[in-house]
């Protein structure tokens, strides 16, 4: 017969079921928090933005006024997509082939070079972003869309490649094995039997790299102008007569964030199998 836990142990047991609930709730909170005010400010007036009251009239000028400048729904969103779509279109076979050679093939330093393009991950974009800059106004990159997507090519390919890395390593040897007996040359293999097993991880790979070159702001602040002016840098400089308009700049941020929904809706059964499996060597 098993024994009752004792009242102290009911006691803890209790507090810390307690303190994970407020903890969980906190960080939802916190995550939420800005968003929910980014929608509801997006239709509110200029009046009505400041206030915290919790009823009021919605309106949808806010998203008139955007779709009504042909500069910020023109040239800075031909801008962003360029830019992303480039970024996913090189990151994604110059990921797959680097880590495909660094899963199945055995050189010296292997380990060396895998570990330092992690390296790369942990360097804070501000240490880098002068160089940068010093290298583009050499060259005369500032303010063209390639400055932003070499840069934002430095800390999309590493994560590619340590994710699809992981993908390759769980593909069993002896399928790339058949094909091999059954005359395909290594290449072929690649194409036609590896690559389509790997595909969830290269759909979560291409997201990830079109989330990141979409919504980055740092570096597209520092080395654009006014040519090259991304979504996320072109929004903030939305105001009026009296200061930044807020209610228009949550209409633009709601509209900046459609693209990735969509994406995420259309892959949404594939990014947790390609997280997981990617993140397990």
């Amino acid at each position: 017969m098993r024994r009752p836990p004792e009242p102290g142990v009911v006691l803890r047991r209790r507090l810390a079921q307690t303190g994970e609930v407020i903890a969980t709730l906190a960080v939802i909170f916190f995550v939420a928090f800005p968003l929910v005010w980014m929608i509801l400010a997006a239709f509110k007036n200029q009046i009505d933005v400041y206030s915290t009251r919790l009823l009021f009239t919605p309106i949808l000028s806010n998203f008139r006024a955007i779709f009504a400048d042909p500069i910020l729904l023109g040239s800075h969103v031909w801008v962003s997509a360029l830019v992303s779509f480039l970024t996913v279109a090189i990151t994604i076979p110059l990921a797959a082939a680097a880590s495909y050679v660094l899963a199945r093939h055995r050189f010296r330093g292997r380990d060396t070079l895998f570990l330092l393009i992690l390296i790369t991950q942990f360097v804070p974009a501000v240490v880098v972003a002068i160089p940068f800059f010093t290298l583009f106004r050499t060259l005369n990159l500032i303010d063209t869309p390639w400055a932003l997507i070499i840069v934002y090519l430095s800390f999309t390919l590493p994560y590619a490649i340590w994710m699809l890395r992981g993908f390759f390593d769980a593909l069993p040897v002896e399928i790339e094995e058949a094909s091999f007996i059954d005359g395909c040359n290594e290449l072929q293999t690649l194409r036609h039997v590896t690559l389509p097993l790997v595909m969830p991880g290269l759909l979560v790979a291409a997201v990830f790299a079109f989330i990141s070159a979409w919504n980055e702001f740092f570096f597209a602040l520092i080395l654009t102008r006014s040519n090259s002016l991304t979504l996320p840098v072109a929004i903030q400089t939305i105001s009026g007569p009296r200061g930044p308009m807020w209610e228009q700049v949550a209409a633009a941020g709601m509209l900046v964030m459609v693209p990735i929904l969509i994406m995420s809706l259309f892959i949404r059964k594939y990014f947790v199998e390609g997280i997981t499996v990617g993140a397990v060597k």
